[in-house]
């Protein structure tokens, strides 16, 4: 009985520090919009579709995306894509990856629906295994 009450407490215990984990990271689901007051040379997609099933549209385009650290890893034509990224309540901030300069996008609300006839990209490691 003593040994289910440990289990017990140490399965419990890995819970809440998962659940606290989950809280502390940043959620970036939502519909994005570039700053368009960043320079008429910027180019990048002008609205970006992050949602909670790993997907993230933006145009035609579909990618699978997580969040590693302080980074956001996009896969984009088979391979891992790795920004650094800030977010600070209604706007993000991405940078490196095959950015020359950072780039600035503000959520306006909510994602939409991915169409169920849109698959989500397949992780590039798996696919590589």
């Amino acid at each position: 009985m003593k040994r289910l009450l440990i289990l017990t407490g140490a399965l419990l215990s890995a819970g809440l520090v998962s659940a606290q984990a989950q809280q502390r990271a940043p959620s970036i689901i939502g519909t994005w919009k570039f700053d368009l007051h960043q320079g008429p040379g910027v180019e990048g997609p002008r609205t970006v579709i992050v949602r909670p099933d790993s997907s993230a549209s933006y145009g035609e385009e579909t990618a699978r995306w997580r969040i590693v650290g302080d980074s956001l890893w996009l896969a984009i034509g088979g391979e891992w894509e790795v920004y650094a990224f800030r977010l600070r309540n209604t706007r993000m901030t991405l940078s490196g990856g095959d950015l020359t300069d950072p780039i600035v996008f503000d959520r306006t609300g909510p994602p939409t629906p991915r169409p169920a006839n849109v698959l989500v990209p397949p992780d590039p490691r798996k696919r590589a295994m």
